[in-house]
This record gives structure tokens, sequence and C-alpha cells, in this order.
């Protein structure tokens, strides 16, 4: 079974649609009350993860489930950075870039991976700024997001996926439900 497909967009447009289409998707293959919100639960944090992480988001979110099988799956595309890529698959349950499976997806993701740009942290204040500390312009060394969605996904789901072709971000959260 497939579900509805649902357009999220960043000003959270489609997220009270993606959890009413889980909580329809539960209900019509018969999930418990616990399953129920589980799924719920990770249908909330996937499409938070992809937000936190991405920035800008367009995505698409859908779920299949083939008997006891749940997968949730968002596609985006954004404009690739080596953090942005570095942070997605350190997401996937392999720490793999799943798009990267044969042998031309493996030559692809290489090209890829030494095309994409990487973001310069500006280390001075720009010398027109005065040095005083009202004016001073605060840079964080670390954007690194907190990782909060990621831990709760790892605790629900069994397999998370992270596939990267280009700018386009395929994301598959695997659960089993008993």
């Amino acid at each position: 079974m497939k579900s509805e497909i649902i357009t999220i967009d960043n000003q959270e447009n489609g997220f009270s649609d993606a959890v009413k289409e889980a909580q329809k998707v539960a209900a019509y293959t018969e999930l418990n009350e616990r399953d129920s919100l589980r799924l719920q639960l990770c249908t909330e944090e996937v499409l938070s993860l992809v937000r936190g992480i991405t920035g800008e988001i367009k995505a698409s979110f859908w779920i299949e489930s083939e008997g006891p099988q749940y997968d949730l799956h968002v596609s985006t595309k954004t404009a690739m950075d080596m953090d942005k890529r570095n942070l997605l698959l350190s997401v996937a349950t392999s720490r793999k870039n799943e798009a990267a499976k044969s042998f031309l997806g493996m030559l692809r993701d290489i090209f890829e991976e030494t095309m994409v740009v990487e973001v310069r942290q500006a280390d001075a204040v720009p010398s027109d700024i005065p040095n005083d500390p009202v004016n001073r312009v605060i840079v964080c060394t670390d954007p690194e997001w907190d990782g909060y969605e990621h831990s709760t996904l790892k605790k629900l789901a069994d397999v998370i996926k992270v596939s990267i072709r280009g700018g386009v971000v395929d994301l598959t959260v695997s659960k089993k439900f008993a």
C-alpha cells in the first residue's frame, strides 16, 4: 500500500497533512494505538530532521507499507555543500550513500563529492565594523544541528537510509511493527 504524496514546505505547510496521512495509514492497516503513535512520531521527526539539515525545504512525503513493514519516504532537492552532505550521511544507519551501490553509482558519488562546495566560515570581523562589543558580529564556528531528531529516529526506526544524487536527497525510514 502506498499513501498519498504530501508536499511539505519550509513554512510548515503540509506538516499536519503528513501526520494526518500517517494516522490514515495506521487506521487502514489496523495498527494498534501504540504503534500508530510511533508511526506519527517517526513522521514528525523525519520531516523535522530533513528540514533541520537542509534548511529551506520543498519536499514530498509518503508512506509505503507491506505487511508489518512501514517505509516513510522524504524526497527533496537542496543546494548541497560538504557539511550538509556529511550531516545527511551521518543520519544513515550504514553511514553510506545508498545511491552509490553499483559501480557507476560509486563513480558518480565520488565525482559529486569532489564537486561539492565546502562552506567556509568567516573567521574575522569585517574591517568596516568597529571593534566594540556592541557592534561585534558573532560567528558560530560550529553550525552543527543538535541531532535530537536523529537520536529519536534512531531509537524508533529499524533502518534509516539516505540516498544523495546530485542535489536530490531521498531519506527512507523503515520500521517493522509486530
